[in-house]
């Protein structure tokens, strides 16, 4: 049987438990998505760089490789499909490495706008 000198727990107790629940499991999900999505090292940065040289090199190369079969086999007086080939495939390749790094940029910026929601619930 309780005693007269017991009392129930004030309602902002409740509140302020129940808050801190939440805050701790905002926390949690903070530290587990921060340990899934470590910051890039600088292996990861040299990775990417060989990326975006490759996507610009090969299909350089290709329009050169192209451009030399063409002048060989089709001989042109007028035009040098070696010199216009290559050009088109720096524009391909730098195409190419502006929409990855692009679509690179959108998804880090997706994910900062992910954990920006998850920290104004609180």
């Amino acid at each position: 049987m309780p005693e007269s000198g017991d009392r129930k727990k004030p309602t902002s107790a409740i509140r302020g438990g129940s808050h801190l629940v939440r805050e701790v499991g905002v926390k949690a999900d903070r530290k587990i998505r921060a340990h899934r999505h470590r910051a890039p090292g600088l292996w990861f940065g040299l990775g990417m760089m060989g990326v975006v040289g490759w996507s610009v090199a090969v299909p350089t190369l290709t329009g050169a490789l192209l451009g030399v079969y063409l002048d060989q086999n089709f001989n042109s007086e007028k035009h040098s499909w070696t010199l216009s080939l290559i050009v088109a495939g720096i524009c391909i390749g730098c195409f190419n490495a502006w929409n990855w790094i692009h679509r690179e940029i959108r998804n880090l910026d997706d994910d900062d706008q992910d954990q920006t929601i998850h920290t104004d619930d609180m």
